[in-house]
């Protein structure tokens, strides 16, 4: 079984408060994106991750390369001052949201195609019958 990680990012993307939850599961990058709405607090993240994370919708994988480093933590701190600064989310995590987002797309055209060749197929029977009742008179 191999190594799997996880990341969680967010970021105000105006007018709502965004999450990005980052998973790595061998080589393979899955994104989910929440919007939490008003600015949460460090403990209604934790809440959050700990009742829905099984429940969020992840996108198809996307390859990416997975570095293996033993890091200073100081250095460590820096960089997650460094991140908390600059705004927006990594072009992998973008990539595979964008995939997830035209899948749905897909979906929603195929379902709404079937229902209006129901609904069309509905209406020319109604006609056909109010045709018929015509013909015969009544």
């Amino acid at each position: 079984m191999g190594k799997v990680s996880s990341k969680l990012t967010v970021y105000f993307d105006e007018p709502f408060w965004v999450g990005v939850f980052e998973r790595i599961d061998d080589g393979n990058l899955s994104v989910a994106k929440v919007t939490f709405g008003a600015e949460p607090k460090d403990y209604e993240v934790y809440e959050f991750i700990l009742k829905h994370y099984y429940s969020l919708q992840f996108s198809p994988a996307v390859a990416t390369a997975v570095k293996k480093t033993i890091r200073n933590p100081k250095r460590m701190q820096r960089d997650v001052i460094k991140q908390l600064r600059d705004t927006g989310i990594g072009t992998k995590s973008q990539q595979a949201l964008k995939l997830q987002q035209e899948q749905n797309k897909q979906e929603r055209k195929v379902k709404s195609r079937e229902q209006k060749l129901a609904e069309a197929k509905r209406m020319f029977e109604l006609k056909q019958q109010k045709k018929k009742e015509k013909h015969r008179g009544r």
